[in-house]
């Protein structure tokens, strides 16, 4: 079974290497989807897959890399474009 998720992230998430961060640890769980930064200073992450890797995704998030400063997450059911890989914009 999979599923998809769409991630809000809030704080000091854009130039601090965050999306690649995402996408390397999306990667490594084997999920798909992207994440790109919003004009408002949010970072917009769809996470597509198995459960269990789509939460391990989320719990990262909370935190992001080092130099980032997550504020908040939030998350909403999405429905999966079919995306091949993970992607950043």
């Amino acid at each position: 079974m999979s599923i998809c998720v769409r991630c809000f992230v809030s704080g000091k998430v854009q130039g601090v290497f965050y999306r690649a961060s995402a996408r390397h640890q999306a990667e490594q769980l084997g999920l798909t989807g992207y994440a790109r930064n919003l004009p408002d200073g949010r970072v917009e992450v769809l996470a597509c897959g198995e459960p269990d890797a789509v939460e391990q995704l989320r719990s990262w998030l909370t935190k992001g890399p080092a130099d980032a400063r997550v504020s908040n997450v939030s998350s909403e059911p999405a429905v999966s474009p079919g995306l091949s890989g993970f992607t950043t914009s």
